[in-house]
């Protein structure tokens, strides 16, 4: 691929936007490539999580202006359809997901830092959705997903203004989980996404999918959807490893996805 690196240490992908002379601004050809690693790496037996980062000084710095510039409203409309899929392919993967945010996550930057399950940031990241001041608006998930992580009203001041805000700012309103110094942002991703892979993969999964399903639909709903996946991993060789280890009280435990 030309512009989405993808690496893998041990149970961990790393996909790498490049396009660092773009800020890695996501072009057509980038979210093509993007919804093909995606769709590549939930298909690995051997990835339990993925980190999402960029090339160079910029997370993504958004969407590709230059592009966009050219758009009437019907391939405007084509274009978001096309990003915004790729954000929901990216976020209802079954692994989980960091972004690893080390500069600019701007516009559609932002948009797929929140396509993650968890954010880890740089101290010298930004954030914001500034499309109102380009005449757009967010359009590839920002304003569904912004409000459910930071509530209606950070997200309406954040979207409406279209402020950029620091890394300290953006984890003080819970758009990100931590804040590090840039030269510790990979491995404070890789001790995460470790941490993810020391667990079970089923339940690590089946945690992951009730989260997403339970925040679309009412606590009833989403309850049945728990009690099924409970059920589901009552039914694994992992869980007799698990609780196994606990009764045994051994530290070390071999679980084996299945």
């Amino acid at each position: 691929m030309s512009f989405v690196n993808f690496e893998q240490q041990g149970a961990v992908a790393i996909l790498t936007v490049n396009r660092p002379e773009a800020l890695n601004a996501l072009n057509s050809q980038i979210l093509r490539e993007l919804d093909e690693v995606i769709a590549k790496v939930d298909a690995m037996d051997d990835v339990h999580a993925v980190i999402v980062t960029g090339a160079g000084r910029s997370f993504v710095a958004g969407a590709d202006i230059a592009e966009m510039k050219g758009f009437a409203s019907a391939p405007g409309k084509v274009f978001g359809v096309l990003g915004g899929g790729v954000m929901l392919h990216l976020e209802n993967m079954s692994k989980p997901t960091i972004a690893a945010v080390n500069g600019f996550a701007l516009g559609g930057g932002c948009e797929l830092a929140m396509a993650c399950d968890i954010r880890i940031a740089s101290e010298k990241a930004k954030f914001g959705q500034p499309e109102t001041s380009l005449g757009i608006t967010p359009g590839f998930g920002g304003t569904q997903r912004l409000p459910r992580i930071v509530g209606t009203a950070k997200a309406m001041e954040m979207i409406l203004t279209g402020k950029t805000i620091g890394a300290a700012e953006a984890k003080e309103i819970g758009l990100v989980n931590d804040v590090c110094a840039p030269e510790e942002l990979m491995d404070k991703a890789l001790e995460m996404a470790n941490a993810i892979c020391a667990n079970a993969p089923i339940a690590v999964r089946e945690s992951k999918r009730c989260i997403r399903m339970g925040m679309q639909t009412d606590i009833t709903t989403g309850s049945a959807f728990e009690a099924e996946a409970f059920g589901v991993t009552f039914g694994t060789e992992d869980k007799d490893e698990g609780m196994g280890a606990f009764l045994e009280k051994r530290k070390e435990k071999h679980f084996q996805n299945k």
